[in-house]
Formats: structure tokens, C-alpha cells, sequence
């Protein structure tokens, strides 16, 4: 019964999301959608606690196979859960063409489940790619504006160039002896495990938006909030972390793959944690502080530190997707998103303006919220392996409070614009839901409910100490007053994300464009001019073909027609005046035969006696002169 629920987990959505997609009716969209969402999410909690597995052969002797462990128990119902309460606040905000965008909504959702239950690097490709393809349409979801387009092609690109690390890990895998299960990676020879270390670290680094694929988040922005909120809390940006912590035994064995993680994602939470604080515009801070607490997942994978990094990621997708959402309704209502147009905003709706400071106190990491204690036992385990990587996993906590820090001086300032719209009821309940969320699952970091989450995911445990705990929680403290005293500087280079958007478009999204114009190019000169002058051989040939059939096929047809018409005529008259002559001739003869034959049947013994004599006679005449 379970490996049904899982077949039904990731079949049901794409199923509904592919008709959805594809349907022109709008008016029950939103309510099987919703049913849709609600019966994947009681399924994600069913196989979270059954954890089943199912497989179908596929290729290269492995198969398509899902399986539910430790890991994807954690995974699944989140990426479900915060989808239903995403599609329900999508309701009030998606006006026009709501079965594209929930179709594809559906979809996107189908493919990070995949992902997170991928027991093999093909059913990992094919979700990978379904995902990036997705994620490309609802960015620009809005495809009449052409800088939304241009956005989702940027992230469309720079994830892409990234995901080729994939299939260099597929090809090291196979090569390596390996085979393609995800949890066998380890048994390859030690050259190739290198390669295929270096393929999954690039994959995911792409996905994750960290350094240095970090810019295409920021151009994500221009998507619906909706889209922002599922796909940079739970989804996709997510998954690329999640991808690293499944492969972490692949990390470690390489004896340098680990520690690059680390490094680059403990980078990647200062470095973007310093744009989070230099942005004015609300979603563009989200976005940047995305990277950052990505950059704390990697870093966990980088050092070991599986359970930190799967309970931080749990807490991030409740605090973030409400903080997205709380910025949908801020767009909706006073039609801006930049912060300086948000001052007061939480004075005004106090549902929504507590719902989005409770889940900015969290990212803050502001005790007994939910990033305080996970972030602590990230921290923890860097401790154990390098100070270094310590004390810059705390310098981006103080920034994690820093920029927290803006969000809330702004919304709690005082009221700027009187004159707005009241937000919904259907798009505060899901803000409410995930503030919850942020502001208890930390619990799943602190003891006792940490050794059972260590136990789950068959990983030891490494708790913070009570110091450790301690002191961030009072660096969150101390930060988040200083901010509220002094405010935040806005440098332009930082607020320009440090130049990330312009070696993003040189180094690959304008090579892109230009080897697509260059396979337009030999498009059109070379196949398209070859199928061209094949067209046009090819009609010459039917010419030339007709010409003969017109002036030879057809003469020579109509010659021997007339021909045969002659000779029908000519065989007519001798069959009229020939044939039936000689047969009404031959007739005539044997009828006068046959009276003559009568003649002598007179009755008479002496006539017939007479006649046997002149036959006999004839007879013997033939025997002499024949003879």
C-alpha cells in the first residue's frame, strides 16, 4: 500500500498539472488544484513515515527508482506542505491564465519530489531537467513583458551550464564501476570519484544560486510571488542543497570535495549575506538572503554536518516561504515592493505584519525561533573541523541578523502611504501556517527531538553546546538593536551584487545566446539551404519525371490503346464475317448431313445391307491405295 502512496505522490500532481496546463477552463482550476495539493501532501506524511521504495528497469542496467529514507522522510512533506499553502495564497493573486500557471505549479512540484526521492542518477536527471524547465516557464510566467522573459531565461541558462556537472558525474559513475545508484557512489574506483564529486558539487552550486551562480536568484524575482515562494524555500533552490547532503559520503571520500563545499557556501553566506543588507527593494533582499542561508547547507554538507544542514533546511522553507508571501501581499496592496515604500506596512494589517515579523526574528536567528537552534548545530559541526570556518559561519549569522534586522526596522516604521488595499483572507491563512512553522520546528535542532532526527537519518549526533547556543543567540540580539538604532549602510556595488550580473551575462548567458544564433545561423545556411536544394532536386526529378510520363509513358499508353482498339475492330469483322461464317457453314453442312443421314433409315433390311456393302467397299479401297 505504501509503494502505491509513493507512485501516487509524484504521478498525481504531473498527471493533474500536465491536463491542467494544457485545458482552456478556468472556473474550476483553483479547487482541483487544491484537492490536487492536499491529497500529495496526506501522501508525502504517509510515505514519511512508511518510507517505502518502488523501481521500474530504466536504462544502462539500472532503474528508475524511488525510495524514502531518513533524508526524504524530512524532505518530502515539506516540499509538499509548503506547496498546498503556496497554491492557496496563488489564489488570490493569480488572476488570468490559472491553468498554465497551476499546471505548471503541479509539475514543478512533481519534479522536486522526484528529486528528493531519486535512489538513482537518471530518475535524479529527469526530475533535474523537468524542474529547470519548469522553474524557466513560471519565472516567466508573465511572457507578454519581455524583461520577465529575459529574467527566467537568465536563470534558465546559468542553471543549465551548471546541471552539465550532472551528466559528467553519470558518465564518472558509470565509468568508475560504480553503477548509477546514488547511494553506491562511494564504491567507485578513486580517480573517478573525484570526477563525479566535482560534476554533483557543480550541479548543486548552480541550483543552490551559490557563488559564483548566485545572480540568477536575483532575476528570478521578476516572477509571480507565488513562484518566488516555492521556489527559493522549499523547491529547486532548496534541492540543490539537498542534493549535497545526499551525496556527502561522495564529499568526504574525495578528501577535498568536502571542504570546497564548505567553503564556497560559508563564502556565500557572507558574501551575499552583505548584498541582502545593501538591497532597496524587498524581494531582490529575500532573494540575496536565499543564497546566503543556502550557504549554510552547504556548508553543512561540507563538514559532516547532515543533521544541522536537513534540520536548517526544514526551518528556512517555513521562514522564507512566509516571508515571500508576506511580500506578495505587500505588492498586491500598496503596489511596490521596494522598502522604501514599505515603511509601516506590519503597522497596518497586524495579521500579516506579525505573521512576517515572527519569520524575520527567525531568520535573525533570534532565540527559541527556528534558525537560531539549526543554524547553531551547522555552526557546531564547522567547529569540529576548522575554526576558520567557524568564526565565517557566525560573521554571516550577525549579517543573517543584520539584514533581518532592515526588514523589520522598515515594516514597523511609521505609515508612509495611508491609501492601500486590504490583503485577503485566502492570502494571510498560509502566511499565518508557515510563521508557525518558523517559529517552532528549531525545536527539531535542540534535544531530545535532535537525537531522534540524528537517529532517522543514521548520522551521529553533534548538538550545539549551550554556549554555542548562547552566544548567537545574544549576537542576534545585539545586532538586531544595532539596526534598529542606526539603520544599514547601502553601498552601490554591494547592491549591485557584486557585479555577479555582469560576468553572469559575458561569461554565460551572452556565450549562450550567441552559440544559439550561430546554430540558427547554421540552420538556416546550412541544413535549411541542404533541405532547400534537395527540395528543389527533388522537384526538377518530378519534372523531368513528368515530362517523360506526359511525352513517353503516356504516347506509348495511348498507342497501344489505339492499337488495341484497331485490332479489337479488325478481330470483330473476322469473328462477324470469318469465324461465324465457317461455324454457320460447318452447321448448314452437318444438318444437310443430317437429313441425308435419314434418308436411308427407311425401315428396310435390303437398304441397310446395301449401305454396309458400299462402306465395306470404301474401305478396302483405303486399305489398297493407301497402303
Amino acid at each position: 500500500m505504501s509503494q502505491i502512496a509513493l507512485a501516487l505522490l509524484v504521478l498525481l500532481p504531473a498527471g493533474v498539472g500536465s491536463v491542467l496546463a494544457v485545458s482552456r477552463g478556468e472556473r474550476a482550476v483553483v479547487a482541483v488544484s487544491l484537492a490536487t495539493a492536499t491529497v500529495t501532501a496526506l501522501l508525502a506524511v504517509v510515505v514519511a513515515v512508511d518510507q517505502p521504495r518502488i523501481g521500474y528497469p530504466f536504462v544502462a542496467g539500472t532503474s528508475f527508482a524511488l525510495g524514502v529514507d531518513g533524508l526524504a522522510a524530512l524532505m518530502v512533506p515539506t516540499i509538499a506542505i509548503v506547496a498546498l499553502l503556496v497554491l492557496v495564497f496563488a489564489s488570490s493573486e493569480i488572476r488570468a491564465a490559472r491553468g498554465r500557471f497551476y499546471g505548471f505549479m503541479l509539475i514543478f512540484v512533481s519534479a522536486g519530489l522526484i528529486t528528493a526521492t531519486a535512489e538513482t542518477i537518471p530518475t535524479l536527471l529527469f526530475a533535474w531537467e523537468i524542474m529547470g524547465a519548469t522553474s524557466y516557464a513560471l519565472i516567466g510566467f508573465w511572457w507578454r513583458d519581455k524583461d520577465r522573459v529575459s529574467a527566467g531565461m537568465t536563470a534558465f541558462l546559468t542553471t543549465r551550464t551548471a546541471d552539465l556537472g550532472l551528466y559528467v558525474a553519470a558518465g564518472a559513475a558509470l565509468a568508475s564501476g560504480a553503477g548509477l545508484s546514488l547511494d553506491n557512489l562511494t564504491a567507485g574506483s578513486s580517480g573517478w570519484r573525484h570526477v563525479m564529486a566535482a560534476g554533483f558539487l557543480l550541479a548543486a552550486l548552480g541550483k543552490a544560486a551559490q557563488l559564483p551562480f548566485s545572480y540568477w536568484i536575483s532575476r528570478a524575482m521578476e516572477g509571480p510571488s507565488a513562484v518566488s515562494a516555492l521556489l527559493h524555500s522549499a523547491a529547486m533552490v532548496a534541492l540543490g542543497g539537498y542534493l549535497l547532503l545526499r551525496v556527502q559520503p561522495l564529499l568526504a571520500a574525495t578528501g577535498w570535495a568536502g571542504m570546497t563545499a564548505a567553503w564556497i557556501g560559508a563564502a556565500t553566506a557572507v558574501l551575499l549575506g552583505l548584498v541582502a543588507l545593501a538591497q532597496r527593494d524587498l524581494k531582490q533582499l529575500l532573494a540575496a538572503s536565499t543564497s546566503a542561508q543556502l550557504g549554510f547547507i552547504v556548508l553543512a554538507a561540507g563538514v559532516g554536518g547532515v543533521t544541522g544542514g536537513a534540520t536548517h533546511l526544514i526551518g528556512h522553507a517555513a521562514t522564507k516561504a512566509a516571508l515571500f508571501l508576506a511580500a506578495g501581499i505587500w505588492l498586491t496592496t500598496v503596489g511596490s515592493k521596494r522598502l522604501a515604500d514599505l515603511r509601516g506596512v506590519a503597522r497596518r494589517w497586524r495579521i500579516t505584519g506579525l505573521a512576517a515579523t515572527t519569520s524575520a526574528l527567525s531568520l535573525a536567528g533570534i532565540a527559541p525561533l527556528a534558525l537560531w537552534a539549526t543554524k547553531d548545530a551547522i555552526l557546531g559541526a564547522a567547529l569540529d573541523v576548522s575554526p576558520a570556518l567557524y568564526a565565517t559561519g557566525l560573521a554571516a549569522a550577525m549579517l543573517s541578523a543584520a539584514y533581518a534586522g532592515k526588514i523589520l526596522r522598515i515594516i514597523w516604521q511609521a505609515e508612509a502611504k495611508p491609501e492601500t488595499v486590504a490583503p485577503s483572507a485566502s492570502a494571510q491563512a498560509p502566511l499565518v501556517v508557515l510563521a508557525v512553522g518558523a517559529a517552532g520546528l528549531g525545536m527539531i535542532a535542540l534535544p531530545p527531538l535532535s537525537a531522534t532526527v540524528a537517529g532517522l537519518l543514521g548520522e551521529p549526533l553533534i548538538s550545539p553546546t549551550a554556549w554555542e547556543l548562547t552566544l548567537s543567540a545574544a549576537v542576534a540580539v545585539v545586532i538586531l538593536a544595532l539596526v534598529w538604532w542606526r539603520g544599514t549602510p547601502e553601498p552601490r556595488w554591494l547592491g549591485n551584487w557584486l557585479g555577479l550580473g555582469t560576468a553572469t551575462h559575458l561569461l554565460v548567458v551572452n556565450p549562450n545566446l550567441r552559440l544559439a544564433e550561430r546554430l540558427a545561423q547554421f540552420d538556416e545556411r546550412g541544413i535549411d539551404r541542404a533541405i532547400t536544394e534537395t527540395a528543389a532536386g527533388t522537384l526538377r526529378s518530378s519534372d523531368g519525371l513528368a515530362r517523360f510520363d506526359d511525352h513517353g509513358l503516356s504516347r506509348g499508353i495511348s498507342g497501344v490503346a489505339t492499337t488495341t482498339v484497331r485490332a479489337a475492330h479488325v478481330s470483330a469483322f473476322a469473328d462477324d464475317h470469318g469465324f461465324d461464317g465457317v461455324v454457320r457453314g460447318v452447321a448448314t453442312g452437318f444438318r444437310r448431313l443430317g437429313r441425308y443421314a435419314r434418308e436411308p433409315q427407311t425401315g428396310q433390311l435390303h437398304h441397310y445391307y446395301i449401305a454396309s456393302i458400299a462402306v465395306f467397299a470404301v474401305g478396302v479401297l483405303l486399305l489398297v491405295f493407301v497402303r
